[in-house]
């Protein structure tokens, strides 16, 4: 994902393997590395849950298609392009006749090596199985002169220093900061979904904040090195821990293997075909990254979220990988607000025999009172909601036909309360005495409570009717007002 988010980027302001295109890369990686930074001296280590797992799932699914359809022209031997996925899968269909024989005998035996060893052996690595064959067989049978494109010179040694102009920062700053920005919250996201996994596993405490540092320094050296973004990652965390890493010793034996790599091995790989790595890279995102269970998990258990999973999707697929990581935050906020903007308030009745209130919806054998409604208001407070804690009451007093006296206001789930949820509570203080409703609250916690005195809401519903349960606020409210006959009638009959 963090690849093609940097890729989209790059081609899209500079041309595949030019100095520009490497200032690109470093620019956005350096821009990403000042923001984890930022992020990590204000502790937002919340961000990692900024995006919806829901749009997550779906963003990733087209990222994969995105790069998979970019990649049918080298199993073919064809050009590809095109602006979005579409435009490219139209190319590649439209270019078939046009295929190299050859080239896509290579892509095909290519695919089923990948693909086989990924099905039926899992254990072998079968992309490094692929790259071998594929080398030996170019060399051997002279692939080259069959017409099968290979990659071509593979530079040898270390990478060198490359400092970006700051210049080429500013004139290209939009594309670069919303780059930085679709890295920071993908390749984060990510991330702490590995770490929190292993720490669970092996029992091991996460600090979220000092996350955020490891991974922009990390990313400084990647920079100015011409590497690319890196993080941690859900396909290759199982593969070492599976091996029986337990620390970083881990990561320095694998540099020291890629360092080798590029002094002494990097010739092998310019006789590797095209098509190979375009098989590989294919088997990569379709088993790494195509999650079907998890659409189809998130369509039977929440089919809202599936339309927002396939809604970021289909926004890959059409407006291009950059954009999609737009379209994945804002769907995530509209996810949040939507969320929070309908708390769940349900009517609450006592178990019969016991002090416990449940929901009366799902329990309706629950004991009421005459006169008095118990609700529970499931969320935090504020702004968003605030207003639907007002339409809650006036829907229950007009669709209740019998005399309210009393509402009880159970806050154990309310751990957050800004002004205007404390507005909130104050108005509806303030009409339950103009229409002779006493306000109870239950179960406040400190933190609710001292923004509730120093806003003086406390003072409005009175320090008595603040109270430890829920049964302390019933008991008080029936000596306050005892039950008439009318009442009772009328409990009874409801």
């Amino acid at each position: 994902m963090s690849a093609a988010v940097l890729g989209a980027a790059v081609l899209a302001t500079a041309s595949q393997g030019s100095d520009e295109a490497v200032a690109m890369a470093t620019a956005i990686v350096l821009v990403t590395v000042a923001l984890y930074l930022v992020m990590y001296l204000f502790k937002m280590g919340w961000i990692s849950d900024f995006l919806s797992a829901s749009v997550l799932t779906g963003f990733t699914f087209g990222v994969a298609i995105n790069v998979a359809a970019g990649e049918l022209s080298k199993i073919m031997g064809t050009d590809s392009s095109g602006s979005n996925t579409w435009e490219k899968l139209w190319a590649w269909v439209t270019s078939i006749p046009d295929a190299n024989g050859t080239t896509f005998l290579v892509g095909i035996v290519a695919l089923l090596v990948v693909f086989g060893f990924a099905i039926y052996l899992p254990k072998v690595p079968g992309a490094l199985v692929a790259v071998v064959l594929g080398i030996v067989a170019s060399i051997v049978l002279g692939l080259a002169d069959r017409g099968v494109v290979l990659i071509g010179d593979v530079p040898q040694g270390l990478p060198n220093l490359v400092m970006p102009d700051v210049g080429y920062i500013i004139d290209n700053f939009a594309t670069i900061i919303g780059a930085a920005m679709g890295l920071l919250l993908i390749g984060f996201s990510v991330t702490i979904a590995a770490v929190r996994a292993y720490a669970t596993e092996h029992n091991y405490p996460v600090d979220l904040n000092q996350e955020l540092m490891a991974q922009g320094m990390s990313n400084i050296s990647s920079g100015l090195f011409q590497g690319v973004f890196v993080n941690g990652s859900l396909s290759k965390s199982p593969v070492a821990n599976e091996a029986g890493a337990k620390s970083q010793m881990y990561n320095l034996f694998q540099a020291a293997l890629i360092i080798l790599t590029l002094l002494f091995l990097a010739p092998f790989f310019s006789d590797l075909p095209d098509a190979v790595l375009g098989a590989v890279i294919i088997e990569a995102v379709v088993m790494g990254m195509m999650d079907v269970s998890g659409m189809r998990r998130i369509w039977r258990v929440k089919p809202i979220e599936f339309v927002m999973a396939m809604a970021a999707l289909l926004g890959v697929l059409t407006f291009g990988i950059l954009q999609g990581v737009v379209i994945g935050v804002v769907l995530s906020l509209m996810w949040l607000v939507a969320v929070s903007s309908r708390p769940h308030i349900p009517q609450l009745g006592r178990k019969p025999g016991t002090q416990a209130y449940r929901d009366l919806e799902s329990h309706p054998d629950g004991e009421t009172y005459p006169g008095l409604m118990i609700l529970r208001f499931d969320d935090g407070l504020f702004f968003v909601n605030s207003g639907a804690l007002d339409d809650r009451i006036r829907d229950i007093r007009v669709e209740d036909s019998s005399e309210l006296s009393g509402l009880v206001l159970s806050m154990e789930a309310v751990d957050f309360m800004d002004i205007e949820g404390a507005d909130a509570l104050k108005k509806v203080a303030n009409n339950g005495k103009d229409l002779g409703i006493d306000l109870h609250l239950a179960r406040v916690k400190d933190r609710v409570l001292d923004i509730l005195q120093q806003d003086g809401v406390v003072d409005v519903i009175g320090t008595d009717r603040i109270h430890a349960d829920i049964d302390e606020a019933v008991d008080m409210h029936m000596k306050l007002h005892p039950p008439t006959e009318k009442t009772k009638a009328t409990d009874t009959e409801r």
